[in-house]
């Protein structure tokens, strides 16, 4: 349900009252009191009644009726939560139920994840050590195959109808970032996009690298970690017959990955240095249909690409587009015999 003091158990209860077809089959972790003064928030403008239905197992969510929102109370009643505030309660609420969603996913009880916003600095002041959904997911899972976190790499792709990004580095200070920039990350990521898009379209992507600098360096002139790394992660990776090229400059090679109604796109995925250089240009094309997917689990989880907007939260207005969208690609991302559920 995301953090209850931001929009998003708002936005669950409109996706499952705007799109009763593609959340067939869903269902909330969460709190649900949360959920029923959410419900209370919204209304009913449109005169549709959604019921709400407390569950204890995902095994009774076949047997609901349609039309229906299913809660399962996986967490003990936040207290002190308050809308639109960043709080220890709110964070240890929206982290208790990543944690439950990641370990039903695990074991298998659950075909795909999609996870509503969380606040850093309230997962924080709960005392989790991670700066957001993907790292705790990753921990996760690294817990579930006995294996150190190190060894599950994880990347973030942000998607929507027209580009697909996917980052070198997620959540670090800028300078972090760069430095974040080696042989081995870039070559983990080109690997990791690869692997994922040829499983969802059926066949081997294309995949551009950004620079990291202007002008992709400007053959050293502006930076050399294009000559001294990115250019040889690119060559090592078509060494292992993945589709990649670059590094092209980064103030162009998104608009050439770009695909519209009148031109399809050079690329399929485009490879960011780090966070805001991918996320800003898919970001700007439209909050409302980018989803979120984190690459390298062993299990399918996406999101909306917005945060739990403090600002708007409690009033009803939030959108629950994103959400939506994320739903719909995590049906598409689950393993075809899973997809119904």
């Amino acid at each position: 349900m995301g953090d209850p003091a931001g929009i998003g158990p708002e936005i669950v209860v409109k996706a499952f009252r705007d799109a009763p077809a593609l959340t067939r089959g869903c269902f909330v972790v969460g709190d649900v009191a949360t959920l029923r003064r959410a419900q209370a928030l919204l209304g009913d403008p449109a005169g549709v009644s959604i019921p709400m239905a407390s569950i204890d197992h995902p095994d009774e969510v076949p047997r609901l009726p349609p039309n229906c929102l299913p809660v399962l109370q996986a967490i003990a009643p936040p207290q002190g939560v308050v809308v639109g505030q960043v709080g220890a309660a709110a964070g240890q609420a929206a982290g208790n139920c990543v944690v439950w969603a990641a370990r039903a996913a695990l074991a298998g009880q659950v075909s795909a994840i999609v996870t509503a916003p969380l606040h850093k600095e309230s997962l924080a002041a709960a005392g989790f050590t991670y700066p957001g959904h993907t790292e705790l997911l990753q921990a996760e899972a690294a817990a579930h195959l006995h294996r150190p976190i190190t060894e599950v790499p994880v990347r973030m792709m942000l998607a929507n109808d027209e580009m697909r990004t996917v980052l070198v580095s997620i959540h670090m200070s800028l300078r972090q970032a760069i430095e974040a920039v080696d042989f081995e990350g870039v070559l983990a990521t080109i690997r990791i996009a690869h692997r994922a898009l040829a499983a969802a379209l059926g066949r081997p992507p294309r995949i551009g690298v950004a620079g990291l600098n202007p002008h992709a360096g400007e053959g050293g002139l502006f930076g050399s970690e294009e000559r001294e790394i990115i250019a040889p992660a690119i060559a090592a990776a078509r060494a292992e017959g993945i589709d990649a090229h670059g590094p092209y400059a980064p103030d162009t090679v998104f608009m050439r990955a770009r695909t519209t109604p009148a031109k399809a796109g050079e690329f399929d995925v485009v490879i960011a240095m780090y966070h805001d250089q991918g996320l800003i240009p898919v970001k700007y094309l439209g909050v409302e249909k980018g989803v979120n997917v984190t690459l390298g689990l062993p299990l399918v989880r996406t999101s909306p690409d917005h945060g739990t907007a403090f600002d708007i939260a409690g009033t009803g207005r939030a959108d629950a587009s994103s959400l939506i969208e994320a739903i719909r690609m995590a049906r598409s991302l689950a393993p075809d015999a899973l997809r119904g559920a």
